[in-house]
């Protein structure tokens, strides 16, 4: 039996999805919302925290992308979301690395990728998955990275094309997404985040960043449409962290990417919305509080 309420995330790499948006999906994967996951690339050129698995960076057996796999389906386990997909299949785009990097010229990087045929990929998932709600990054990919400027660039179009009746009818029937989110962390949550690291001093070894509040994934707070409280699944998320163990080190309510730069486990998670109708205000702040606030059922 298809779920009557169907949410569509598109991220870039494994680990993306949990970080910022993990407590959403494990919170509407509990309430029996069909959740699915598309992921763009394996994170082939991600940098390894684990010193014994230091072998399988790009640069030597080049076997991280197929052990990240593995993780992601881990950190979905944890999640409670079963329906996991890759662009294309898995391996059919690389990780794109950073620009001016080697593996920003490599034939098969996402960034290289061919748009139409990435586009009709996600248009064949969205026309059978049919979600109601889309989510996806903003047109910077929050910080900048080539591939998460290119999935926005796909989510974003595909969304359009599968409403489009011409658009390669081989591809399914055509659906029209409701609506459209680009997660986001307000200002004031992260210098929320930053004073909680503080005070936690020695008792977590991660270092205390400076200037987050002007991160480029960050946003004044009243660019936030709606809030998701899904506190309640703040321990699935962290569960979720640690299975993306080459990627992310978890300490109690805080985690750390390869810069060793400390952020707090977020319950609640931001977003914009810049598709569909704005359901009506739940908070002191008038943003919504569910992504399917003021759709039908």
């Amino acid at each position: 039996m298809t779920p009557s309420r169907r949410l569509l995330l598109v991220h870039a790499h494994p680990d993306d999805e949990t970080i910022t948006t993990g407590a959403t999906m494990a919170r509407y994967a509990a309430e029996g919302v069909g959740v699915t996951l598309l992921t763009c690339t394996l994170g082939e050129e991600g940098e390894i925290l684990v010193p014994e698995l230091a072998q399988l960076a790009a640069d030597q057996a080049d076997q991280l992308g197929g052990y990240r796999i593995a993780e992601l389906r881990s950190a979905m386990a944890a999640l409670g979301v079963g329906d996991v997909r890759f662009l294309g299949g898995a391996g059919c785009y690389r990780d794109s690395g950073m620009i001016g990097t080697a593996a920003n010229e490599h034939p098969r990087a996402f960034w290289n990728a061919d748009l139409d045929e990435a586009v009709a990929h996600a248009v064949a998932v969205v026309r059978e998955v049919r979600p109601q709600v889309v989510v996806t990054y903003d047109p910077d990919g929050g910080y900048g990275h080539p591939d998460h400027i290119q999935a926005h660039r796909v989510a974003m179009r595909a969304v359009t094309a599968a409403a489009d009746g011409g658009y390669r009818p081989d591809l399914g029937p055509a659906w029209e997404v409701a609506k459209v989110y680009w997660p986001c962390v307000p200002r004031s949550v992260l210098r929320e985040g930053a004073e909680a690291l503080a005070a936690a001093g020695d008792r977590v070894p991660f270092e205390q960043p400076e200037g987050l509040e002007d991160a480029p994934f960050a946003v004044p707070d009243d660019q936030v449409t709606t809030a998701v409280d899904a506190s309640a699944f703040t321990g699935h998320k962290s569960a979720a962290m640690r299975a993306h163990a080459t990627q992310i080190t978890v300490d109690g309510p805080f985690f750390a990417l390869s810069n060793d730069l400390g952020q707090q486990i977020l319950g609640t998670e931001h977003f914009r919305l810049v598709r569909g109708g704005r359901g009506a205000g739940a908070d002191a702040h008038d943003r919504e509080d569910d992504l399917f606030a003021g759709l039908p059922g």
